[in-house]
């Protein structure tokens, strides 16, 4: 656990991935990521961050996070080979906790190449290594039957995500009264019922 793992203050300035804080006299920059910057960078108002500081033999850098989820996301992040600070909180604004945790879950490994700095390799160990240990909206995603995965199959074929597909054919009755085509138009119904 890091030696400082809160802080309260007002916003002095801000960045698109850094908050100036003031905290008792003393200014104090956080890295952020862009989604904490953009909901709380309002300069004189008052922020409570959960921190990471991560100590490097050339500096000392202060990562603030609004969640605890972000700040578990962003520590298991450096946990893993190749992912530094820089990495982690790219991660993070690109896709937040939960959208790491849904692509993580489903092995998504083109959706996280999508952030700048990771490539194909990183992206693989991520899902690899985080596999089951981010808690985030996707990890409460039932997982469907082996039958289930022609629906799900279609239905990222026409666009919808992996955790999106895999919910719709949660949702499709299992007691093998549907074929194929019926099962996928069910899962589509799923869809139009705004679930």
């Amino acid at each position: 656990m890091s030696p400082i793992a809160r802080l309260r203050g007002v916003i002095e300035e801000w960045g698109p991935d850094w908050l100036l804080v003031f905290v008792g006299g003393v200014g104090l920059r956080v890295q952020v990521p862009a989604s904490t910057a953009e909901a709380l960078g309002r300069p004189g108002e008052s922020v409570s961050l959960h921190t990471h500081l991560h100590v490097r033999e050339e500096a000392l850098a202060l990562y603030g996070f609004a969640s605890a989820e972000d700040l578990s996301a962003f520590e298991l992040l450096l946990g893993v080979g190749g992912i530094g600070p820089r990495g982690a909180l790219a991660l993070l604004s690109a896709l937040g906790a939960g959208g790491l945790s849904e692509a993580v879950s489903v092995g998504d490994v083109p959706r996280l190449q999508q952030v700048p700095g990771i490539g194909q390799k990183t992206a693989a160990r991520l899902v690899l290594e985080l596999k089951g240990k981010l808690v985030g909206p996707a990890a409460a995603v039932p997982v469907p039957a082996g039958r289930d995965d022609e629906v799900v199959a279609a239905l990222v074929g026409l666009g919808y995500s992996q955790a999106e597909a895999q919910a719709a054919a949660a949702s499709v009755p299992s007691d093998g009264s549907l074929g194929v085509e019926e099962r996928i138009r069910s899962a589509l119904a799923y869809f139009g019922r705004g679930a």
